[in-house]
């Protein structure tokens, strides 16, 4: 595959000239560390299952880093992949240069390739071999079009062989891929089973997710999450002057946020509008789909009251997987689509499949699935993505909100109740913060990721995610090592079957952000409390250059002191 030649804006020049900060301990290469075990680990659930699926790499210890002589990494040449899987995520084009620069300040003989597209460019063996005068005009850029990405899930016994026989036809000592949860479960599945084979080959993760997700002690923020809240903190920032200057419009914007609602809290934080909607307070509260359009209501009416007919929504894209009601309906549509497809398949309009697919749902299921909205109910019954998930992206709950809070005022104004005045506008941000140029603090962090990982790699380690904390502080005092990547295991359904998978991080109920939230929302609902962050400022006072997120500020705020 032919490289192609990148036309670059001005910005992007002067950005070649930053230099990512690399953690004290790492700042002499990988000749001056040497990796020091931790404690055993073991899953976080499920350990019996996740033990016998990962015979082979299942307890590793922890790994932190020393100072110290470690010349022996340096003796042996050795040749490294490097594979992005996954959605993009700003700052991956600096884990490769992190990965880059780390093998070669060891030994300038180690050889970097990229495969191409995703982990389907390990099963075609499409790949290049990296140079510097290639990587340059990557660094400090977003995207993920150097080698570019994809959602090929390595599963099979065929393709786990034709890994193998790929990996050893190239002479590859060690892979890393770069990706999300599911990217780096099937990463821990690649290394358990050459070790299996008895291969002296490495497999190492890096954490990206702008969805911030991908976290837990060892990995306090998944790589973009920086970036993306920012980039969505902007235009939801403009989006609240502009409803502040025009006083008649409610703003409905759903963010990015599969899984967890991370997301939504922290461009809240930066911003402040009248409602966020936190998913996992709602299904800890199991609150029905009506108990949530009754919440907005009342600020609507409460706002209107006070001649406020104006406001700003942030709904997390996953909100509706939160609902347990919908919940349970999306769990078993996966199971009833599952075992039908065929005939699902055969079908040929939407409201044919969902009248069948409705007779395979137990009757209280059923019932709400016929009293949605057409259209929310056909984007409910589209094809799941490789995991075997809804596409909850494609599933406009903005708009479903809407209409049930249209319908609840009528019916407020029919029983002679104050209803207010209510026009909606709807956005969806999503694809617009997964390839941004990475702030600073994204791009230290890539940069240090991808090292990390060569050090990781060169010390012959496998099966581990690479691991960079302490993240609050500056980037000279950020710790390093790796943390095994069964550590974060437990046993989700997927397609109908029990399967291995990195548990999910959800908003922490408990935490210090959530709390802090809790003790802001009722001034925001009711207030103009807006918050107009602008643009990402690469260029200026530390202060405002180097900030990084709301949540890793409150998360960490007593280690700072």
């Amino acid at each position: 595959m032919a490289w192609k030649s990148v036309d670059v804006s001005e910005l992007q020049i002067e950005r070649r000239k930053f230099e990512p900060v690399l953690p004290d301990i790492l700042k002499n290469g990988a000749t001056s560390v040497k990796p020091v075990e931790g404690k055993i680990t073991q899953s976080v659930a499920d350990r019996s299952k996740i033990k016998e699926i990962f015979k082979n790499i299942y307890g590793l210890p922890e790994i932190t880093f020393k100072k110290g002589t470690n010349n022996a990494i340096a003796e042996k040449a050795v040749k490294v992949a490097v594979v992005l899987s996954g959605g993009q995520a700003p700052g991956g084009h600096n884990v490769i240069a992190g990965l880059f620069d780390g093998l070669k300040i060891a030994n300038s003989k180690n050889t970097l390739i990229g495969y191409f597209g995703g982990p389907s460019g390990i099963l075609e063996n499409k790949y290049k071999v990296i140079s510097e005068k290639l990587l340059c005009k990557y660094r400090n850029t977003g995207g993920f079009d150097f080698i570019q990405s994809g959602r090929t899930k390595i599963e099979t016994s065929e393709q786990f062989c034709l890994t193998k026989d790929n990996l050893l036809m190239s002479n590859v000592d060690a892979l890393v891929v770069v990706g999300g949860d599911d990217s780096n479960t099937n990463a821990a599945m690649i290394a358990e089973y050459l070790k299996k084979e008895k291969l002296d080959k490495c497999v190492i993760g890096v954490p990206k997710t702008i969805d911030g997700d991908l976290k837990n002690k060892y990995i306090e923020t998944s790589f973009g999450f920086d970036t993306a809240t920012k980039i969505y903190s902007e235009l939801v920032g403009n989006i609240c002057r502009d409803v502040n200057s025009a006083q008649k419009y409610w703003h409905f914007i759903r963010l990015m946020g599969r899984s967890a609602s991370h997301i939504a809290l922290e461009v809240g934080f930066k911003t402040q509008p009248n409602i966020v909607l936190v998913g996992e307070e709602i299904l800890e509260k199991k609150l029905r789909i009506v108990k949530v359009v009754e919440n907005i209501v009342d600020v609507i009416v409460k706002r209107s009251q006070a001649g406020k007919n104006f406001g700003v929504v942030l709904v997390p894209e996953g909100l509706i997987e939160f609902i347990p009601e919908m919940k349970k309906l999306i769990s078993t549509l996966n199971d009833a689509l599952a075992e039908n497809a065929s005939v699902v398949a055969e079908i040929n309009s939407v409201a044919g499949k969902k009248e069948f697919i409705c007779t395979k749902l137990p009757a209280k299921l059923s019932d709400l699935m016929k009293s949605l909205p057409s259209g929310i109910a056909s984007q409910l019954m589209l094809d799941r993505d490789p995991h075997g998930n809804v596409q909850v992206s494609l599933i406009e709950t903005e708009k479903l909100l809407i209409e049930m809070v249209h319908k609840k005022l009528y019916e407020l104004k029919k029983e002679n109740k104050y209803g207010g005045k209510f026009s909606a506008i709807t956005h969806f941000f999503g694809y617009e913060g997964r390839c941004g140029i990475p702030s600073n603090f994204d791009a230290n962090y890539t940069y240090a990721l991808g090292y990390n990982a060569a050090v990781l790699v060169l010390n012959g380690l496998t099966g581990y995610l690479s691991s960079v904390r302490n993240l609050a502080r500056s980037p000279k005092q950020w710790e390093c090592g790796g943390i095994p990547l069964t550590m974060m295991m437990n046993i989700e359904k997927r397609h109908g079957k029990e399967k291995p998978v990195i548990q999910k991080a959800l908003v922490d109920l408990n935490g210090k952000p959530f709390k802090e939230f809790v003790k802001n929302r009722d001034k925001w609902a009711l207030s103009e409390s807006y918050i107009f962050p602008g643009p990402i400022q690469y260029f200026g006072p530390a202060d405002i250059t180097d900030m990084t997120t709301r949540t890793l500020k409150y998360e960490q705020s007593g280690l700072l002191k």
